[in-house]
């Protein structure tokens, strides 16, 4: 089918259930991460890589497959990902042990590209001036997918079990694949290069030797060597991997673009407030399902009691996604950023502070929804804002590529203060929850401090964004 026959809105459509059904599986998971563990015969400090391989996954994914994107082509590398999404579903439905299991989400975290492919693609195929709206309404979806996951993963779990929170997934993004494969055209443009496969090789690396050791230290001791010498590795990696990017010619990550103050300055909100928002998606519904008989907190919750807690979140993350485009023609979308930052900092302090009954933490997620909606659609606002069009595609993807990369951290580093001390029955105690709600809750404070830095969002960025693109890349070297 020709690019003038495809019909728009059939476009849409398809990237918006690939994006949905990628946003959705980072979620799915977390409210039955106990019933996994006890399934599989497993720890809890192990079956949280059943969350953090995906995340880990995705991070390493969304720059290494957009770049791919850009030289054979969009459309081919969407359908690509969704191949690699349904695959990974189909090996952690099968899965005979934990081992699996996570191997079967690494090979759905490749499938991350769905997120830079989808704004490429919007880009080739609408008109510049719906550009930015349409690729705000895609981040509302990633927003909002990830709620409804949280909801829907505990009805699915006790009427079918959780291994359908993978078959079901698969069933959907085999139908979005062949909506993509039907309607979605071939690129139109595309850009000959190269992949730079050390600067892959080394993201991956530093991601690895970072979190790894995060997951170990519970057990090990932070002073020991398994612990300390992939920490001192991860610097080493990192320092290298910014090196490489800078001296590439195809970079994965581009870092001139990074250096435009919008861009870094929500780069770095994107980073901190991922680590907050996907460790408490993970960690709050593990909370509630706790045996308040046995431990003493928590509600003794089931899978769907635990989504059903987390429903006014998906309801006031709708609200402030419809209500953020007139919000920011009145108040700006600066002032929407730090807002939502704001909440969601003040929401993880009332986890820690209010959680003895069901409605202090009902209400919590509320205003927790209510920070989600409104940063997410701020900080692609920010992004577009501020980048010429035609690198709209690469700023979000690299936007939400960092905000994933700030989840991997922030959900390993949660994992580590909740397991890092257990009753003798294997259960956390309920200060790690409290440390780790007060951490999350520092870390979006933080967020709040760094969105005070963001240049006010206005489309005279644009022109320091284009003289930025037209420095050579041997400046750079």
């Amino acid at each position: 089918m020709s690019r003038t026959t495809s019909p728009q809105r059939l476009i849409f459509l398809a990237l918006a259930a690939a994006t949905a059904s990628f946003s959705m599986l980072q979620s799915l998971v977390s409210p039955v991460l106990s019933t996994i563990q006890h399934d599989l015969h497993t720890g809890q400090s192990t079956v949280t890589w059943v969350l953090t391989a995906w995340l880990l996954s995705a991070s390493v994914a969304t720059p290494l497959m957009g770049r791919i994107a850009d030289m054979i082509g969009k459309e081919r590398t969407l359908l690509v990902a969704l191949a690699a999404i349904a695959l990974g579903c189909l090996v952690a439905a099968l899965a005979p042990n934990v081992g699996v299991l996570i191997a079967g989400r690494v090979v759905q975290g490749l499938g991350g590209a769905v997120f830079p492919v989808s704004f490429g693609i919007v880009r080739d195929e609408f008109p510049a001036t719906r550009v930015p709206s349409i690729v705000g309404v895609l981040s509302a979806v990633i927003a909002a997918g990830g709620g409804v996951g949280i909801v829907l993963a505990g009805p699915i779990v006790e009427a079918l079990g959780w291994r359908w929170l993978f078959w079901i997934p698969a069933i959907i993004v085999v139908a979005t694949a062949f909506l993509a494969y039907r309607y979605v055209p071939e690129s139109p443009v595309r850009t000959p290069g190269r992949v730079n496969w050390v600067a892959a090789a080394l993201l991956s690396g530093w991601l690895v030797a970072l979190l790894v050791p995060l997951s170990m230290a519970p057990s090990r001791g932070w002073d020991s060597a398994a612990v300390i010498a992939p920490l001192a590795a991860a610097v080493v990696l990192f320092a290298a991997w910014i090196t490489v990017e800078l001296r590439s010619r195809d970079p994965l990550i581009d870092m001139r673009m990074m250096r435009l103050p919008a861009v870094w300055t929500t780069n770095l909100v994107a980073l901190l407030f991922g680590a907050g928002m996907f460790a408490s998606y993970a960690f709050l519904p593990l909370f509630v399902q706790m045996p308040a008989a046995v431990t003493g907190y928590g509600f003794g919750s089931s899978v769907t009691g635990a989504g059903l807690l987390m429903l006014p979140m998906l309801v006031t993350m709708a609200v402030a996604g419809t209500v953020s485009g007139p919000l920011a023609r009145v108040a700006g979308v600066k002032a929407q950023l730090v807002w939502g930052c704001a909440l969601a900092a003040l929401s993880c302090a009332c986890f820690a502070a209010y959680h003895d009954r069901p409605w202090q933490l009902a209400a919590a997620t509320a205003v927790f929804g209510l920070g989600l909606g409104l940063a997410y659609a701020s900080m692609t606002n920010l992004i577009v804002q501020s980048v010429p069009p035609r690198q709209t595609a690469v700023a979000g993807g690299m936007n939400t590529n960092i905000r994933t990369i700030g989840g991997s951290v922030g959900t390993a580093a949660v994992s580590a203060i909740v397991t890092g001390r257990l009753r003798a029955d294997g259960l956390p105690y309920e200060s790690g929850f409290t440390t780790a709600f007060l951490v999350l809750a520092v870390t979006l404070a933080a967020t709040v401090a760094v969105a005070l830095l963001v240049p006010g969002a206005r489309r005279r960025t644009a022109p320091a964004a284009e003289a930025a693109e037209r420095v050579p890349a041997g400046a750079a070297r």
